[in-house]
């Protein structure tokens, strides 16, 4: 499954999103995406995805890096964006968590773990 991601930045912070109940990995949080349809690429699927979950228009998105994380019933190649700007500000359309991390703060938080690695870097890197 190739799933997109974006790490949305503002005030050097980045938006964390909590999963809605009912969905798979529900109460763990993420960065905001989701899967790739036939005939697009990364970038027209995560311009779609982040206009569908947060009504927000991408007007750049810098690659940053692929990676592969394999769950027991299944397995993602996620591919993350910075995300600095953009249009509109982010409202939860499908009932998930919103919030805006201080990159010392992600590591403490629940997220999936396909994305822990990710945000320990970003803990890091003290914001890009």
């Amino acid at each position: 499954m190739q799933v997109v991601a974006g790490i949305v930045w503002s005030g050097g912070r980045y938006l964390g999103v909590r999963r809605p109940e009912g969905k798979r990995h529900a109460g763990l949080w993420e960065f905001p995406g989701g899967k790739v349809e036939p005939g697009e690429t990364t970038l027209e699927a995560l311009v779609r995805e982040l206009r569908e979950e947060l009504a927000i228009e991408v007007r750049e998105a810098d690659f940053w890096k692929e990676k592969t994380h394999t769950y027991p019933d299944f397995t993602v190649n996620l591919s993350f964006f910075h995300i600095h700007v953009f249009k509109g500000f982010p409202r939860p359309l499908e009932g998930q968590g919103l919030r805006w991390l201080e990159p010392s703060e992600g590591p403490a938080l629940p997220f999936l773990a396909a994305d822990r690695d990710i945000v320990e870097e970003l803990a890091a890197l003290r914001g890009v």
